[in-house]
């Protein structure tokens, strides 16, 4: 069957209309496929990660490389000295701007959030969005959560995502009765095979005001869905979303899940609060962000094929006019507690990082047209900064260890002292701040007692690049590929799930 997207794409971006169409069957599950998978990528192509390079930006790529090559052949050290101080200046200056944005952030603009002044009847129903996949283990715990959840039951609209092909956690969650207690959606075997395009699913089936998402790990504070309420109560429609804070509940299991605890503390406690009292865009997480449904549809719900895809519409919201702000909530999550898990997570996160930054640099005047040149900036410095900074780490140990080993007349030909001393500077000045960013990361939480571990933060920054390198790689091989993340293979999470077990679903 072949669709007309001219035709069918009007209805798609009116919530009424989908769900009339929904209801009286008009609205066939390959409208909805069509919609969920292509809908952003056929109205607006530009705005969709389908492909990594427009053909504008491949020829700007072509050229820039020709370019260099020509250099490379007529100045050969010359170019090598100028690429090497390009490459340090841009790494001192990500380092500098998370500098002043830990400065920034020091003061906390998240705010107290008090419940609405509603009553239960005049809350707005909350569309709850669980993708899983080979996440039957987590069902118990997940369901637990949202049975805990302090609002009233009829106003939480829950939809349980599912895969066709994942027979076990089909046959896990009927075993627990949740395709009768929520709304269960099977996406079909479909390419992309991305978070994002299931959320969509949900996102063209959601009957409430506001949508959430929580994956498959997620424990979130109870009194959460009141406090996003209450966020949206009496503001205008350009605040179109609200960001729970996110961390973990297992952050001494081991090296890693302290300092994966560090990293998330400075992300939510201080990072983004500074760019929002900047107002610059702000990259969301991938999970307990509330939406205005009928905005996420009009914008153009997720982007299925971006493998952060939250970060991607953070930043889509931004360029469109709206805002996003910050809620004092807490999301608790499982630590990756695992070497090898971490580095498939972080590498996906990379990859959607340079996904993110290549879409909205398509249009940079647009950028700078709704953020100004401070979001620009921000654009350039922590959202390409997350991975471009991890990539020049590595060289920079590297050149360091040239400089160690090196001949000393070549050294002085390609190292004049002036370049030598900016690379020694950017690699004791980079590693020496992500120390301290690490190490004041868990105060604002009251977990001090991990701020020792921060002194051992550029091990974790290796294991980081690692990470970026393969996410660089799979960019160029395996564009939209969704490297699956294990849950419930901590202690803390098992123990987790027995009890949620015990509680919720044992007589």
């Amino acid at each position: 069957m072949t669709l007309d997207p001219e035709s069918l794409l009007p209805d798609c971006i009116d919530k009424n209309h989908v769900d009339a169409r929904l209801n009286d069957g008009h609205f066939s599950t390959h409208d909805l496929d069509y919609a969920a998978i292509s809908g952003l990528r056929a109205t607006h192509p530009n705005e969709s990660a389908y492909r990594l390079l427009t053909v504008t930006q491949l020829v700007f790529a072509l050229a820039c490389a020709t370019v260099i090559c020509a250099c490379l052949f007529l100045w050969p050290v010359g170019t090598l000295i100028a690429i090497n101080a390009g490459t340090t200046f841009y790494f001192i200056s990500a380092i500098a701007f998370r500098l002043y944005l830990l400065i920034l952030g020091r003061s906390d603009k998240v705010a107290a959030t008090s419940s609405p002044n509603l009553s239960p009847d005049a809350l707005p129903t909350i569309t709850i969005l669980l993708p899983l996949y080979h996440d039957a283990e987590a069902l118990p715990t997940l369901a637990g959560a949202i049975d805990r959840l302090d609002y009233p039951t009829a106003k939480k609209d829950v939809k349980l995502i599912l895969e066709a092909d994942d027979p076990e956690t089909i046959r896990e969650a009927k075993r627990l009765g949740l395709d009768h207690r929520f709304d269960m959606i099977l996406v079909p075997s479909l390419a992309p095979r991305t978070k994002p395009k299931a959320c969509n699913y949900g996102l063209y089936r959601a009957h409430g005001e506001l949508i959430v998402i929580y994956d498959a790990e997620d424990l979130p504070e109870r009194d959460q869905l009141l406090k996003a309420a209450a966020a949206f109560q009496n503001r205008d429609k350009k605040l179109a979303c609200v960001q729970a804070r996110l961390n973990y509940y297992n952050p001494d299991d081991n090296w890693i899940t302290r300092l994966f605890t560090l990293e998330y503390s400075l992300w939510f406690d201080w990072l983004l609060p500074a760019l929002s009292r900047l107002g610059a865009p702000i990259p969301l997480g991938g999970t307990s962000n509330f939406f205005r449904t009928q905005t996420l549809i009009e914008v153009g719900g997720w982007d299925p094929y971006n493998v952060t895809e939250d970060a991607d519409l953070g930043l889509r919201l931004a360029r469109l006019g709206y805002r996003v702000d910050l809620i004092d909530s807490t999301t608790f999550e499982e630590a990756n507690c695992q070497t090898n898990n971490w580095i498939r997570q972080r590498s996906r996160w990379m990859k959607g990082y340079l996904q993110t930054w290549l879409v909205h640099m398509r249009r940079p005047d647009r950028i700078v047209a709704t953020t100004g040149w401070r979001g620009f900036c921000a654009v350039q410095l922590f959202v390409a900064g997350n991975i471009f900074s991890a990539l020049i780490n590595p060289i920079m140990w590297s050149l360091s260890l040239f400089w160690l080993l090196a001949d000393p007349p070549l050294l002085s030909r390609l190292f004049p002292e002036p370049i030598l001393q900016f690379n020694l500077f950017a690699l004791i000045f980079g590693n020496l701040f992500f120390i301290l960013m690490m190490v004041m990361a868990p105060l604002k939480r009251g977990l001090g007692k991990l701020s020792l571990y921060g002194l051992t933060a550029p091990a974790y920054w290796l294991l980081t690049s690692i990470a970026a390198y393969k996410a660089l790689w799979q960019a160029m091989t395996r564009l939209h590929y969704w490297e699956k993340t294990d849950h419930i293979i901590s202690h803390a999470a098992r123990q987790k799930r027995d009890d949620a077990l015990n509680d919720h679903f044992e007589p």
